[in-house]
């Protein structure tokens, strides 16, 4: 059974305490992609738990996420080719009890995708971020 799906558009570094909302983050370019994945990563990297980022084949690279102090034995990433069933992935990322975050972007994860997971995301602690374009209008159903 499907359940709804609550959207909440942020900044990276506005933190909040419901775990019931997909968090989408407008992006202008890749500059300000990278600032915002840097200070998601960064919110994470002293958690426990690991981060899974599912990026395009260009983002990040390592030698950017070292020289920003970023904690990569606690980063796991899946590159946009290699997936080959996203909502399998996310699914068991967001269930299993591994993740702190999981991070993606709207060219790899589209509306659809986003509205039609039966992700009951109250039964987990692990957020869920979506970089979105700015330019791109992002209409989702909140209702099933």
């Amino acid at each position: 059974m499907l359940q709804p799906v609550t959207i909440r558009t942020v900044k990276s570094y506005q933190q909040d305490n419901d775990n019931k909302c997909v968090n989408l983050i407008k992006i202008e370019d890749e500059i300000s992609a990278t600032f915002e994945l840097l200070k998601i990563l960064h919110n994470y990297n002293s958690s426990n738990a690991w981060t899974l980022l599912i990026a395009p084949d260009h983002v990040p690279s390592k030698a950017l996420l070292d020289s920003c102090s970023i904690n990569t034995s606690k980063l796991l990433m899946i590159r946009q080719k290699h997936l080959v069933n996203l909502e399998y992935v996310l699914s068991s990322a967001l269930h299993n009890g591994n993740f702190a975050a999981v991070v993606t972007w709207t060219d790899i994860v589209n509306n659809k995708l986003l509205t039609n997971l039966s992700l009951d995301l109250s039964k987990t602690t692990t957020k869920l971020y979506c970089f979105i374009r700015d330019s791109i209008t992002t209409e989702i159903s909140l209702t099933q």
